[in-house]
């Protein structure tokens, strides 16, 4: 099992004379597609944003884990495993639990269709991919489909997906030449190769300096 390190508690819990006191509270986070495994530690649900060890023995007191797992597990059998799966879960004072789970994240998909793992290391000076206005359509209806977009336009998604495409160093155009595209990527390839050899070379400098 994976969960992501980024996440938010929205609304937490209070241990007042030692004794758990029982609010409802909602959590945001990313959870890879897959096997889960009730075996994990809880506090590996929200390792970043639990800001005291009393937020985690809360969800450890609190969540069945067995039935987390299984429910998460039978709700993405279908899916490829790996993929992150924003999830939004609460906890409700009875102990119970409500797991919402949305499309995958606009990056995802962008890079998916644009053929390439990460963004731009300097986006708007440089792009990382391309993708056509069809892409960017279908990717729009597919996240039309999470709550908090469903009120929007299909329009105004589509310029959302814009936005976020340029922030990560891909371009939109109205079409793509395999051939053409393909030797950009393998132009890419080296680029990247550089751009991370450029950064080993940094860390390793300022280990040196520090050593």
């Amino acid at each position: 099992m994976s969960f992501s390190l980024g996440g938010e508690l929205l609304r937490g819990s209070a241990f007042i004379n030692d004794e758990l006191e029982i609010f409802k509270f909602n959590i945001k986070t990313h959870i890879k597609a897959g096997s889960l495994e009730n075996a994990e530690p809880m506090g590996s649900i929200c390792p970043t944003y639990c800001i005291d060890d009393d937020c985690i023995h809360y969800l450890q007191r609190t969540i069945n884990i067995a039935a987390f797992c299984k429910d998460f597990n039978e709700r993405t059998k279908d899916m490829k495993e790996g993929i992150p799966i924003p999830c939004r879960v609460s906890v409700n004072p009875d102990r119970s639990y409500e797991l919402v789970m949305h499309k995958p994240p606009a990056t995802f998909y962008l890079k998916q269709a644009a053929g390439i793992q990460r963004g731009a290391m300097s986006p708007g000076q440089e792009v990382c991919g391309k993708i056509t206005l069809k892409h960017l359509y279908e990717i729009a209806k597919l996240k039309s489909e999470d709550p908090p977009l469903e009120c929007m336009s299909l329009e105004d998604i589509c310029k959302m997906m814009v936005g976020v495409a340029h922030s990560c160093g891909i371009e939109v155009v109205k079409e793509l030449d395999p051939v053409e595209y393909g030797q950009f990527l393998e132009e890419r390839k080296i680029i990247v190769e550089d751009q991370l050899k450029e950064l080993q070379e940094k860390k390793e400098a300022r280990i040196l300096r520090t050593a």
